[in-house]
């Protein structure tokens, strides 16, 4: 496995990283492992959209079902004359 130095962290982010190692029972070592491969795994474009978001995070409190309103007015064509 390839071994890894960063030089020129601010300490304050080494602090950050330690605490959250500390909160997750990890070392630093195995919580910034961790960090890195879910970055350099994650899909770069996830396609979740705020709806796809929203319903997921509702899901997860028993669900919301909400029906679309009716349409009162027919819909119209776009007017691309100039103005």
């Amino acid at each position: 496995m390839a071994a890894l130095s960063i030089r020129d962290l601010d300490d304050s982010v080494r602090e950050k990283l330690r605490l959250r190692a500390a909160r997750h029972g990890r070392s630093m070592e195995a919580e910034i492992r961790l960090i890195l491969t879910k970055a350099a795994t994650e899909d770069e474009h996830p396609g979740t959209d705020l709806f796809s978001a929203l319903t997921h995070r509702f899901a997860q409190l028993g669900g919301v079902e909400l029906e679309p309103p009716a349409r009162t007015t027919p819909p119209r064509a776009a007017d691309f004359g100039e103005q």
